[in-house]
């Protein structure tokens, strides 16, 4: 029997290194009817079982985030919806890391589960989605300080 040695690869400073293959979000915590439809490293993506209401994090360029914070990456918040047969994505925020990304996105299945009565009514799904506080959120480089 032979064996070979893994050498296990060295350390990422501040980084936190999580499994692709396991959830983000423990399954206990997210709200009824809501599972992990997608998990990499730069795009995660929550699923609404009916209707089909998408939820995504996604590591992005910071354009349109304000100059004087010297970003270049942030992850964006989504979420794709069904209308009719065309499926409409928006903007829910954007957020400087990784951690505030998944709360965000957790936040946003809470707030749909506890405040819309009809998931296929696009304009009360948004309505609770705007409501969502973001934490570590990037402020938008189209806000200027008056």
């Amino acid at each position: 029997m032979s064996t070979q040695a893994e050498r296990a690869p060295p350390p990422v400073p501040f980084a936190v290194v999580m499994p692709t293959d396991q959830p983000p979000i423990p399954h206990e915590a997210l709200p009824p009817g809501w599972g992990p439809a997608e998990v990499r490293d730069e795009h995660v993506a929550y699923r609404h079982r009916q209707p089909q209401i998408e939820l995504v994090a996604e590591r992005t360029e910071a354009n349109q985030s304000h100059p004087a914070l010297g970003l270049c990456r942030c992850w964006e918040l989504r979420y794709r919806h069904p209308i009719g047969e065309l499926s409409i994505t928006e903007s829910i925020g954007h957020v400087s890391t990784r951690r505030a990304a998944f709360e965000g996105l957790l936040e946003s299945m809470n707030r749909i589960h506890e405040f819309v009565d009809d998931l296929h009514d696009p304009l009360e799904v948004r309505a609770a989605l705007e409501s969502v506080s973001l934490d570590s959120v990037v402020p938008d480089g189209a806000a200027r300080p008056q």
